[in-house]
């Protein structure tokens, strides 16, 4: 198997001016220049070809530059660029009736239109706030939900998003995500941990900490992204749905990164069976462009005229493009999310198998996690084979990023094919028997 000789000159040179003329706040993972892609295949500029794992966070779904959505963009470009939110637009307006379509809510939806993740939360927790007259919050450990003050609140995935910025927004107190890999909490006999982690946060945070009339919302990664695409234990959704209801809480589904397809249902919320009062979205939703949403139950969404707005938000070429990528995944992507990550999980599997680093692959549909670990009896988190395998898989020509301690995140666009499966699997192998001898 070759690998690459990268970074290469022009590359180098691109790395070089970056790290002159742009904040170094940016968390680069390794030296990939892009310059244009198709689908799931990108190339550097020096001409070097990847396969796109990652579609730039779970973002490219249709893969780069559909021809579909490229045309949506460029009919939109001819008309008009923007008008702001102080007016109207039909296509805003088409896309907002496309999101109540795919929306899990028994009741119609209506949306706000954002310009990514981070905002969609601001606009959340806003809502959540204004609806239930309350002010406090619920979020949970290893979450990540933006690093703006209001969802940096919640963000609780690594210190670094925090240090040096407090305070943050108050009224935001963490529970344990419900990992069942990783289980810090004791359960009672024959008790699913999910309900475990429901019966703390009742006993102790909502007992001890934070009164339940005093509560807004909960806000939650249906699947933990940023902390290690964690898929939450046995009972802890109905559970959760259950507490919510109790109290008079807002169930608020971050799905910025797990919604659009990706696990093969539009959010990954449905894949347990409950349906939240706010779902969050942005990343998938436009196949690159920058776009958010907040869909909330129509009975939710109740604040007044100028309670809350943007300018840029359901922007015209953004909403084309959504409306274009909405199609794509209705008709062929949604299916293929199941099919292709089934298979994929299948690979995955198999290839744990072999390498005793793996400690775990888990995820729904095309959003996978390969856990590495130091060992099988402690599952102490391996960081640093994790990190070799995200450097040479991109030495060897297979884009990724890592997430949580010591995962390897699988997000590739919806669109993939089994053959390029078995292509970046074939690296993935590879480079995990380099790491593990130290190559």
């Amino acid at each position: 198997m070759e690998r690459l000789n990268v970074p290469g000159p022009k590359a180098k040179q691109i790395v070089a001016e970056d790290s002159k003329f742009i904040s170094n706040s940016y968390p680069r993972a390794y030296p990939f220049v892009m310059d244009h892609g198709k689908g799931t295949e990108v190339w550097d500029v020096d001409g070097n070809r990847y396969l796109d794992f990652a579609a730039g966070i779970a973002v490219t779904g249709t893969g780069h530059s559909h021809p579909e959505v490229v045309k949506a963009i460029k009919d939109q470009a001819d008309k008009f660029l923007h008008i702001s939110s102080d007016f109207y637009h039909p296509i805003w307006v088409e896309l907002a009736k496309r999101l109540d379509s795919i929306s899990p809510f028994e009741e119609e939806a209506a949306s706000f239109m954002t310009n990514s993740g981070t905002e969609s939360v601001e606009a959340a927790i806003k809502l959540a706030r204004f609806h239930t007259g309350r002010s406090q919050f619920i979020g949970f450990l290893g979450g990540f939900h933006g690093r703006t003050y209001g969802s940096l609140a919640f963000t609780a995935s690594k210190p670094v998003y925090r240090h040096g910025f407090f305070p943050l927004m108050n009224g935001v107190v963490h529970a344990p995500y419900p990992d069942p890999y990783r289980q810090i909490l004791n359960s009672k006999e024959g008790e699913p941990y999910g309900e475990t982690v429901v019966r703390y946060i009742e006993e102790q945070l909502i007992g001890r900490v934070v009164p339940a009339d005093d509560i807004a919302g909960i806000l939650i990664e249906p699947i933990q992204g940023e902390g290690g695409y964690i898929v939450p234990a046995e009972g802890f959704f109905p559970a959760l749905r259950k507490l919510c209801d109790k109290y008079g809480i807002m169930l608020i589904a971050d799905e910025v990164q797990s919604g659009m397809g990706r696990t093969g249902k539009w959010w990954a919320i449905e894949h347990f069976d409950v349906i939240p009062d706010i779902i969050t979205t942005a990343k998938g939703i436009a196949s690159g462009i920058p776009l958010g949403a907040i869909i909330a139950k129509k009975s939710v969404m109740t604040w007044p005229k100028g309670a809350h707005g943007n300018t840029y938000g359901g922007n015209p070429v953004a909403s084309a493009a959504a409306i274009a990528t909405i199609d794509l995944i209705e008709r062929e992507y949604l299916q293929n999310a199941t099919d292709m990550g089934q298979y994929m999980m299948g690979a995955l599997e198999e290839i744990k198998s072999s390498h005793d680093s793996i400690g775990e692959v888990r995820g729904i549909g095309l959003m996978l996690g390969v856990d590495f670990i130091k060992d099988k009896t402690s599952r102490k988190p391996d960081a640093e084979i994790r990190d070799q395998v995200e450097r040479l898989s991109f030495e060897y020509g297979l884009v990724t990023l890592g997430c949580g301690k010591s995962t390897i995140r699988f997000a590739p666009p919806l669109s993939i094919t089994k053959g390029e499966i078995d292509e970046g699997l074939q690296i993935f192998n590879h480079v995990i028997g380099l790491a593990e001898r130290g190559d």
